[in-house]
């Protein structure tokens, strides 16, 4: 069934067209990726879906009652609410019936009156019949799964002015999946998540009960969680119904297609013409001229007139030309860590040990806040070791990539401070910049009035001209469409120094890295081996870990489960009330454990040992009833 229709809509903002003509369907638990270079419209057609922006021209029509929750639409809060608070709002209903119920408790221990306290009892029975009938009960366990998944539950506490962008940002998507509208609309929704929090995403999102539309330049992510492809290029749509890969592959074919049948045409067209030409020469040529072959070129004239011209695909759409040039070779020895620790007001890694060597291609992953920007702080030098040592060697020229915003005046231009610390003149640099895809005036558009993408585009153009043997990269695929990140891959691949990066980019990690260095608990562990099979082995020790824990820590193995003493023994009044309350502890700790817990095999484990647990409480209960 159709959930929603856009029919031939038109927009365009200060005289400069988006698209015209624009159709789309998205039917009921359809799950689309919506792709396309930056700036070719594709937030734009979600706010109109939205309602967030209005069409020029067009309808776009919407099932009945079909709920639509856009990552977009966070509400403007008071900057003093808490982030639990916030995420109350997507229980307003639920909420409301509690408050009813509450002032009913209340009423309830005062009133005396027999008829009215079982006016009052009925009255409250209905409003917990209809708080189960909405789950209201699990509002706090549904709250928890979300914050825990995407792992932001510290920010529940803390008020919105404590909080900052991306925190906000990540808040008012946690908002947007308890919300559960019909149609979820989700434009970037991995910037800012981790690892972790993107894989759970993806979980969510297969599971997804609503639609679900994605803007994403994210390629592995699109692969995990979309079925269909909507391609919004040079203003038309068109919607491939396969994975983001077999897309990828669809599309070239189609391509080479349409090319091909462009050049067919070509061919018939040109032998049109020349077939006219040679009838008009003949024709005049004749004594005298010869009217019925000025017809018969007149005739062919109206049928070329006729014909539908094919627009000529463009096979090689213009792209950023980016070459890193490595310069002097750096020695073997680029970088070694001996027993590095780091810390603020809390630890960040302690005791971190690894060596990079020449034409070494190595990632640092772990979740936000474990401290991998801060490994790059001490390499150059900008932070100091708790204890331990960083040596770098000595022929290195460090090349580094930051994720912070570009340092700039308010009045700079891109053309400024992309020859700020270069010795070209003005027309080089423009030559330069338009490699870059800054043509013509936009190398004098202001820095602060680019866009996420543009600005990443300059940082590389500064950071190419940088003779450097050793690059630092901090997220480099942020902000750049997929086209951009498949010119930035090439360039790397070609590269002759050695890089060390931070990402959070799964296909831009198996694509060029050979070393994963995984950041958690504390601790550095290297793998030798793309990021599928490091993901793999972590895997693998942390089931042993595990495993060697439970042995340490004497855990009783689920099929013997604890039992109540015989009947007969004597048991004081005290000793039966302390041991139900560490049993129910007990049973609230295994039941934060099971909400937390993502292995399955774990999963199990804890479950057998729950219901082993309430076993006991029954039996301990029953000693004494």
């Amino acid at each position: 069934m159709i959930l929603c229709q856009v029919q031939s809509v038109k927009k365009e903002f200060s005289g400069t067209m988006i698209f015209e003509e624009l159709s789309l369907t998205i039917k009921e638990q359809e799950r689309l990726g919506l792709v396309g270079r930056n700036g070719c419209g594709k937030s734009t057609l979600l706010k109109l879906i939205s309602g967030e922006e209005e069409a020029d021209e067009g309808v776009i029509t919407k099932q009945k009652e079909c709920t639509v929750g856009s990552l977009a639409q966070i509400p403007s809060v008071s900057k003093e609410m808490s982030g639990k608070e916030f995420l109350k709002q997507a229980f307003r209903e639920e909420l409301l019936i509690q408050e009813k119920m509450t002032e009913l408790e209340a009423l309830l221990s005062q009133e005396k009156d027999g008829e009215s306290l079982s006016l009052l009892v009925e009255q409250y029975g209905a409003l917990q019949e209809e708080f189960e009938l909405k789950n209201g009960y699990e509002l706090s366990s549904k709250i928890d799964a979300v914050t825990n998944g995407l792992k932001i539950d510290h920010l529940l506490a803390r008020t919105f002015s404590e909080m900052s962008g991306g925190e906000q940002t990540k808040l008012g998507l946690a908002l947007l999946l308890l919300q559960k509208p019909d149609l979820l609309l989700l434009d970037e929704p991995t910037n800012h998540l981790d690892l972790h929090s993107i894989e759970w995403l993806e979980q969510f999102i297969q599971h997804y009960s609503g639609a679900v539309v994605i803007i994403s330049h994210d390629r592995y992510f699109l692969d995990k969680t979309v079925t269909s492809i909507a391609d919004l290029e040079d203003g038309e749509l068109t919607v491939y119904s396969c994975s983001y890969t077999e897309f990828t592959k669809r599309k070239e074919e189609k391509l080479l297609q349409e090319f091909h049948a462009y050049e067919e045409q070509q061919k018939k067209i040109k032998k049109m013409k020349e077939a006219i030409k040679r009838l008009r020469q003949w024709a005049n040529e004749a004594n005298p001229p010869n009217e019925k072959l000025f017809r018969k070129a007149k005739s062919m004239e109206r049928a070329l007139a006729k014909i539908e011209r094919l627009k000529k695909p463009v096979l090689e759409a213009k792209k950023m030309n980016l070459a890193f040039t490595s310069g002097e070779r750096s020695g073997k020895d680029v970088i070694e860590f001996g027993q590095v620790t780091k810390g603020y007001d809390e630890l960040l890694f302690k005791q971190v040990s690894f060596s990079l060597f020449h034409q070494d291609r190595m990632a640092v992953i772990g979740d936000n806040g474990t401290g991998k920007s801060t490994l790059f702080r001490l390499i150059l030098g900008m932070e100091k070791t708790n204890s331990g040592t960083v040596k770098i060697g000595r022929s290195c020229r460090i090349g580094y990539l930051s994720q912070d915003a570009l340092q700039f005046e308010k009045s700079d231009r891109v053309i400024d401070l992309f020859r700020k610390d270069l010795e070209m003149t003005e027309p080089e640099a423009r030559h330069v910049l338009a490699t870059f895809l800054f043509y013509g005036a936009d190398v004098f558009n202001k820095v602060s009035g680019l866009s996420g993408g543009e600005r990443m585009r300059l940082r590389l153009a500064i950071l190419m001209h940088q003779p450097c043997n050793v690059l630092l990269l901090d997220e480099p695929t942020n902000h750049l469409d997929i086209e951009s990140r498949e010119v930035l891959e090439d360039a790397l691949r070609e590269f002759n120094g050695t890089i060390l990066a931070i990402s959070h980019d799964r296909y831009f990690l198996n694509q060029l890295f050979t070393k994963i260095a995984w950041l958690e608990n504390q601790n550095l562990t290297v793998f030798e081996g793309s990021y599928e099979w490091a993901k793999e082995k972590r895997e693998e020790k942390s089931i042993q870990k595990k495993e060697i824990r439970r042995n340490k820590e004497g855990i009783k193995n689920a099929s013997t489960p604890e039992k109540a003493p015989p009947i007969s023994e004597e048991i004081s009044e005290e000793e039966w009330m302390l041991k139900l309350d560490e049993l129910e502890k007990k049973l609230e700790e295994l039941d934060q454990q099971l909400i937390e817990e993502k292995s399955i095999e774990e999963l199990q484990r804890l479950y057998q040992e729950r219901e082993s647990a309430e076993q006991a409480y029954h039996d301990w209960y029953n000693l004494l009833s």
